[in-house]
């Protein structure tokens, strides 16, 4: 979609993303492509917004951290694992997964310089 010369997209057509669990805590990391997607996710991919994706499933809090060297944040999302890996009934607590969720439910809107090249979303 586009208005106003930008895109409406999915997190993952600007950034990709890295995770871990600890316990009952996720972390991840979502990193922009380019340069240009890094104020796109400063300005769009907070706290707010994260914590509302996962409080469904049991997470209390979100804290954001900066890594603009990387042109990145990292998420520290606690009680988002059902107790655990080893505690939870679900199928698949890893934080590993829950990357997939963030990157495809987000939306953002975006200029077209934050999206590399060669994407689908372009075409």
């Amino acid at each position: 979609m586009s208005q106003n010369g930008l895109l409406t997209l999915p997190l993952h057509a600007v950034a990709h993303g890295r995770t871990g669990d600890k316990g009952n805590t996720a972390n991840i990391s979502v990193i922009a492509y380019r340069d240009a997607g890094w104020p796109v996710l400063l300005e769009q991919v907070d706290e707010a917004r994260v914590l509302a994706l996962f409080a469904p499933m049991g997470a209390t809090r979100a804290t954001r951290y900066l890594a603009p060297g990387l042109k990145g944040l990292n998420f520290v999302i606690e009680d988002a694992l059902q107790g655990g890996v080893n505690s939870s009934l679900g199928l698949d607590r890893h934080g590993k997964t829950l990357s997939f969720l963030l990157l495809g439910e987000v939306m953002v809107t975006c200029p077209r310089a934050a999206v590399p090249e060669g994407s689908p979303y372009l075409k």
